[in-house]
Parts: C-alpha cells; sequence; structure tokens
C-alpha cells in the first residue's frame, strides 16, 4: 500500500511539473465554457435597421424610438426613398427595415388602422425570423399602450422575407459547411503532407535537391489546390441539384472566391506543418483550432452582433466568416464584385501572410 501511495503522489508531481497537462486539465474547460456560454445564445442584441419613415409623424416616431430603445436594433441608415431599400440589405449591413406608410397618424386616427412593413434578410433565416418577431412585439407593445388611453386602433405589420421567403434553413447551412469542409480538408491534408514528410525522413532528401524551400512548399501543395477545389465544385452542385441552393449571382465570381479561400486555407496548413513535427500534433491542431472556431466564431451559426465586444475581436480575425459573407452575398442576393471587394481583399491578405510566415518558419527550421 506504501508503494501504491507513493506511486500516485509521484503521478500527481509529475502531472503538476507538466505545464501543458494542466492546462488541459483547466484551462480548456474554463476556455470552452466562456466561449460557450457567451456564443450560444438565442438573444438578439444591436442588430443594424433602416427605416424609411414617408410620413415622420408623432406615432412613427414613438414607434422607431421605441424599437430603438429596447436594445435589439441600432439604426444603421435612415432611407428616403423604397428604392434604397434592395441596395442598403445587399451591402450585408442591415438586417431589417421598417416602411411605413404615408400619413400613418392621420390613417390611424381617421380608419383605426395603419400600416407598416416589416422587412427581413432572410439569408440567415433563424436571426430573420427572430428580428422580426420582435419588431412585431414591440409594436404590439406600443399599440396596446395606445389602446389603454384611446379609442382602439390597430397596426397591421407586413411581414417579407427577402432573398429566402420560405425561410429554408439550408441557405444558411449549405455556405457554413461550405466555409468548415473546406478549411479543414484544404488546411488538414496540407499540414499532414508536409509533416509526413518529416516523420519518414524525406523532407531532407527533398531539401538536398535543386529545388528552393519555396518550391518544395508550393510543389506539395499544388495537388490539393485541385483537389480541394473539385471538392468545392461538388458541394455546391448537391446544394443546388439535392437541397436547391440557388445561385443567383455569377457563377465564375463564386468559384474565383472559393479557389481564393482553398489557397488560404492550404496556406494556413502549410503555417500550421511548419511549426509542428508530427502528423498527430498537426491533426489535433487542425481539428482544434480550426474547426471550433469556424464553427461558432464566423457567423455560420451565431449572429456576431450578439456576442461580447472581445470575442467579436476574434470573429473578425476569422477567414471563414468572410467566406461565408461572400457565398451568402454571390448566391442568395445575386451580387457582384462590387458588393464583396472588402472582403476578397481580406481573403488575399490572409493568404499573403500565412505565405509569408510558414515559407520563413521554414527557413528558420532549415537553418
Amino acid at each position: 500500500m506504501k508503494r501504491f501511495r507513493g506511486f500516485v503522489i509521484k503521478e500527481f508531481y509529475h502531472i503538476f511539473r507538466d505545464y501543458r497537462t494542466l492546462l488541459i486539465l483547466f484551462g480548456m474547460p474554463a476556455v470552452q465554457l466562456l466561449l460557450f456560454g457567451y456564443v450560444l445564445t438565442n438573444e438578439i442584441k444591436d442588430a443594424k435597421i433602416a427605416i424609411y419613415d414617408p410620413s415622420k409623424d408623432v406615432v412613427t416616431r414613438k414607434i422607431s424610438e421605441k424599437i430603438l430603445s429596447s436594445g435589439y436594433f441600432i439604426l444603421e441608415k435612415n432611407l428616403n426613398t423604397v428604392a434604397e431599400i434592395d441596395p442598403v440589405f445587399r451591402q450585408g449591413e442591415v438586417k431589417l427595415a421598417l416602411i411605413f406608410e404615408p400619413d400613418f397618424a392621420k390613417k390611424l386616427e381617421k380608419s383605426g388602422t395603419a400600416h407598416v412593413q416589416i422587412i427581413g434578410d432572410a439569408s440567415d433565416p433563424n436571426t430573420a425570423n427572430m428580428l422580426v418577431n420582435y419588431a412585431s412585439g414591440i409594436i404590439s407593445n406600443f399599440l396596446v399602450s395606445m389602446n389603454s388611453e384611446n379609442v382602439p386602433m390597430q397596426i397591421v405589420p407586413e411581414v417579407r422575407m427577402m432573398y429566402n421567403g420560405e425561410l429554408k434553413g439550408v441557405y444558411m447551412f449549405v455556405p457554413g459547411l461550405m466555409a468548415m469542409l473546406l478549411m479543414l480538408i484544404s488546411a488538414l491534408m496540407t499540414s499532414l503532407s508536409i509533416t509526413r514528410e518529416k516523420e519518414l525522413g524525406t523532407m531532407e532528401l527533398l531539401l538536398v535537391s535543386p529545388l528552393r524551400p519555396a518550391q518544395v512548399i508550393i510543389g506539395k501543395v499544388f495537388p490539393y489546390v485541385f483537389l480541394s477545389f473539385i471538392d468545392a465544385c461538388i458541394i455546391l452542385g448537391l446544394g443546388n441539384a439535392v437541397f436547391g441552393m440557388p445561385i443567383r449571382g455569377s457563377v465564375a465570381l463564386l468559384l474565383l472566391e472559393s479557389f481564393l479561400y482553398i489557397t488560404m486555407a492550404l496556406s494556413l496548413g502549410i503555417l500550421i506543418s511548419s511549426i509542428t513535427s508530427s502528423q498527430q500534433v498537426a491533426m489535433m491542431l487542425s481539428l482544434v483550432a480550426l474547426m471550433l472556431p469556424t464553427i461558432l466564431l464566423s457567423g455560420f451559426i451565431f449572429p456576431v452582433e450578439n456576442m461580447p465586444g472581445i470575442l467579436q475581436v476574434f470573429c473578425h480575425i476569422m477567414p471563414p466568416k468572410y467566406y461565408i459573407t461572400i457565398i451568402k452575398s454571390i448566391m442568395l442576393q445575386g451580387n457582384g464584385l462590387e458588393y464583396v471587394w472588402r472582403e476578397t481583399l481580406i481573403l488575399i491578405g490572409f493568404t499573403s501572410v500565412f505565405l509569408l510566415l510558414s515559407i520563413k518558419k521554414f527557413n528558420v527550421r532549415l537553418a
């Protein structure tokens, strides 16, 4: 029993001396609890909306103020014409639009009924449905407070969903799954390919060849660019043929953006392989560091606007977030490069940084 107790104490000492084991035991559960606790929420806050109010009377101003003071919405833009609604949605910032009819207060007073149109961006159907319900509920509460003092009146909300009138969930999941699968396949396969050479000891043979280190890296990655691109085409084809996912914009632009995203993911895989020495470590790093952040912090499932400020910062350094925005913009809204140029430049920036870091790190390891 004494020997057993001594053995157990020795194991405790061994664990406490290994900071990596302690980090996994205590750090990972705490981080995941905080991450999931803040991200996994159905609450809506600070959703950007646009308002078109041709009436500009006391009632419409009160309704607008009540909606904006609820904490769920912030005003992005006051519209001057109905024609501005579609361009505002296409820019990707506004999630909801309120359209008051002309002479709103006069019609409410004379006939007892007035209409307000609530338009949601249903490219993210869950969020759009919640936003419409929140806005309708606030208008209903306002109407209750009015009817308690005056003759019963009625404000009729007319709901319209843009880009996904049937609120199909597949319109949200196909872009997100495409971003996640391409990221995992591209980064994982590239990192494993190079670390396999290191484990087998054949990397040295490649390095003594006439090829430069950069050429070795590009040569290892080159086949995966085309294989991953074929994967992207398969996902797009299945999404369209099986699930009815539309492609309203340019197919050529969509494929070019997918090619750029794949190149970015492959360059990240190269970076992972340059800082790891075994396939097991590379696989764990690729899965843990890429899959969970892609699901939680890319806006794939949970709206970025709902998250705390510090998590929103992390969201903006997640490449899948920009690719999902590009896919939805092209496939659902039919937009061209003029609407996604900013996201495209950001992906180009990520690709350049990852490639430069990986080549630099690769050269350092050779030295």
